[in-house]
């Protein structure tokens, strides 16, 4: 993105300094431009919701609307304090929200496991406030939970790739790890933007190194 040619505030701002922002949410399209669901639903009964970062948000919600048995997917701010914030906001590392893909998943059709192995797989979790060279505290790695089962499944799935990464000579996990805030969703120009524009930028690099699935 244009935007990671400038430098970057490497540290989220501390508690009570993040730009203002509004209370007015982002007006933003109804439905999913791929697969026609609704972005803020309602989803199916038994369905679940989990978000991600892990850099550009572009090419990290192209991963997991391609995957059977996620319902929908859209592109948002999360981890930060300002509210209902704009990209320009974002990208000025003055809101503290990193890039996120909210995720609503069918747990009877896709396990939690196979979405965070593709979470592990496809980004590198070792870089802090970066992604290659996409650079900033909005490009940080983040999972934001919606439950108590997520969570210990998370960790789980971190302890387990971090012991793969090891071996590998990688360096530490640096994903931030919580229970979900609010997620703002992102201006539509954004939204399954992969999709409306297939050659667009994608800087998503994983590290190669693979994340076992637990046994059945």
């Amino acid at each position: 993105m244009i935007f990671s040619l400038f430098s970057k505030p490497s540290t989220v701002p501390a508690p009570g300094t993040a730009l203002p922002g509004r209370s007015a949410q982002m007006d933003v399209a109804a439905d999913h431009f791929v697969n026609g669901n609704p972005l803020k639903g309602p989803y199916p009964e038994g369905s679940e919701i989990i978000y991600f970062g892990l850099g550009c948000f572009w090419g990290a919600e192209r991963l997991f609307w391609q995957l059977p048995g996620v319902y929908v997917t859209a592109v948002g701010y999360q981890g930060g304090e300002t509210q209902n914030p704009t990209y320009e906001e974002v990208c000025s590392g003055g809101t503290g929200h990193t890039e996120a893909v909210m995720v609503v998943y069918e747990p009877q059709k896709i396990s939690l496991d196979t979405l965070l192995k593709t979470f592990w797989e496809e980004h590198d979790p070792t870089q802090g406030m970066r992604q290659g060279n996409d650079v900033g505290t909005q490009y940080r790695s983040a999972i934001y939970t919606t439950s108590q089962a997520q969570a210990e499944a998370v960790g789980i799935s971190r302890d387990r790739y971090a012991a793969e990464l090891k071996a590998a000579g990688r360096g530490e996990i640096t994903t931030e790890i919580e229970p979900a805030g609010p997620f703002y969703f992102a201006e539509t120009y954004h939204q399954q933007y992969l999709a409306k524009n297939p050659n667009g930028y994608c800087g998503l690099k994983g590290t190669g190194v693979s994340c076992p699935l637990p046994a059945a």
